[in-house]
């Protein structure tokens, strides 16, 4: 695993440390890469609605109805 040195302003480490003493995590390290995966996750769902919107502006219609799509995002969304 890689290791990092990172510098915080006072009211994240604050926040940091306050997760940790309620045990809602181990480590401000676990937060941290939790915080990370869950900005990962939200930038590919923002690519997947990009990229449906590019392609959508690109051919003029779709075949795909109102709830199709809904369907679609919210799957996404689900994981």
């Amino acid at each position: 695993m890689a290791r990092q040195s990172i510098s915080l302003t006072q009211p994240n480490d604050e926040w940091l440390k306050a997760q940790v003493d309620k045990k809602e995590y181990s480590s401000k390290s676990e937060l941290v890469n939790d915080l990370i995966r869950q900005a990962r996750k939200q930038q590919a769902q923002i690519d997947w609605v990009r990229t449906k919107l590019e392609k959508a502006e690109a051919s003029g219609f779709t075949i795909d109805s109102k709830e199709q799509i809904l369907n679609q995002a919210k799957s996404l969304l689900n994981g």
